[in-house]
């Protein structure tokens, strides 16, 4: 009866090491790599810069509040 309520454990396997953990210097061709995607992404972004005419605050210009009319006043 023991063996219907204790079922037969399976061994595990043993534990594998855990691998090194990469190095964290780049080479130089992965830092030249790294900058000209850099300056591509600031070239594509450098486009739509001059279309956003308000900074974080809203427009940062003075209002022109008087004008001239159709109506000569």
């Amino acid at each position: 009866m023991g063996s219907i309520f204790k079922p037969k454990m399976i061994p595990l396997p043993p534990v594998q090491p855990a691998p090194p953990p990469p190095s964290s210097e780049l080479s130089q061709e992965e830092k030249d790599a790294i900058a000209a995607e850099q300056r591509a992404m600031d070239r594509r972004r450098k486009g739509r810069k001059s279309t956003i005419l308000t900074g974080p605050l809203g427009v940062e210009e003075e209002a022109e509040t008087e004008s001239k009319t159709l109506l000569g006043s």
